[in-house]
């Protein structure tokens, strides 16, 4: 924080007051020159170490401000396609539909949507989305998956996934959407 100019003229008017003062007195004994001198050393000095505090706390928020700065840099550049790619999302899901629901009258159009899927997944790849694993039998997180439903299961182990309803995405270590699954529950007896 700087000095304003009022007060840098405050202080340049007390200081040649203060040599005002000394010059016009009359002329004092040794003793009370040297305790003036002394009184206003100790004041310069209270202000010089208030100037240098201020001056480390300046120092310390501009630091501050920088880091913040750079922080939020790369977390917009990290992760500024957010809201793009969740609305690309769906437009994804749809295709992963059409491509499950197909039948072989018309090879070159399923052909045709299973190249766009997928030069859709290597694009989304490229600015760090990653499909979770949500695959049958695999254990139940719920910091990664959606339980849409319990079933009763033998062949699963109690909350392992069953199957399946929706993918879910990470935008490099950020949860975009969880995979809707279902969840084995052990078979009450």
């Amino acid at each position: 924080m700087r000095m304003s100019k009022n007060e840098e003229q405050n202080n340049m008017e007390k200081t040649a007051e203060t040599e005002e003062s000394l010059l016009a007195e009359e002329p004092a004994t040794s003793e009370e020159v040297i305790e003036k001198l002394k009184n206003e050393l100790e004041s310069k000095s209270a202000e010089a170490h208030e100037n240098w505090d201020r001056f480390l706390r300046e120092k310390a928020d501009m630091e501050n401000f920088r880091k913040r700065v750079n922080r939020e840099k790369e977390e917009l550049l990290n992760y500024g396609t957010k809201s793009l790619i969740e609305e690309i999302l769906p437009v994804l899901d749809n295709m992963e539909r059409a491509l499950s629901h197909v039948n072989d009258e018309s090879p070159a159009i399923v052909e045709g949507i299973r190249m766009t899927h997928e030069m859709l997944l290597s694009s989304l790849r490229k600015f760090g989305v990653s499909v979770i694993a949500a695959a049958p039998g695999t254990p139940f997180d719920p910091a990664f998956h959606q339980a849409m439903t319990r079933v009763e299961s033998d062949s699963f182990e109690p909350n392992s996934i069953v199957e399946e309803f929706q993918k879910g995405y990470m935008l490099r270590e950020r949860l975009l959407r969880p995979a809707m699954v279902s969840v084995a529950a052990a078979k009450v007896v």
